[in-house]
């Protein structure tokens, strides 16, 4: 895993998406039973992107969420809605209970 968040640092760093991850392929399928299949909504559309590419958006994706967390850009009373495991959802929720504390005590002082 360290080797990919290396190939993401050095994307990001050089400001590079290689063309192949932005490439895709539409599979088209035609639902069956239908009257007509003059439109749309008559066939499914499957998308298929690059594996290599998916993988790097999402760490990219857990990268920002992070940073995002840990400098305080999110509100924690939402982590539900954010891939942490638990564990960690209690660590950062924690963190920012003190981190409050501390600024409410430095108003006091």
């Amino acid at each position: 895993m360290e080797k990919i968040v290396n190939i993401v640092d050095a994307y990001i760093n050089l400001e590079f998406w290689p063309s192949y991850f932005k490439a895709v392929n539409t599979v088209i399928i035609p639902k069956p039973n239908k009257e007509s299949y003059s439109t749309p909504k008559s066939f499914h559309f499957i998308i298929l992107l690059n594996t290599a590419g998916k993988l790097i958006e999402k760490v990219i994706s857990n990268q920002l969420q992070f940073h995002m967390i840990d400098n305080g850009f999110l509100d924690l009373n939402q982590l539900g809605c954010y891939e942490i495991p638990k564990k960690e959802q209690v660590s950062y929720a924690f963190k920012h209970l003190i981190a409050n504390i501390k600024l409410y005590n430095a108003d006091k002082i």
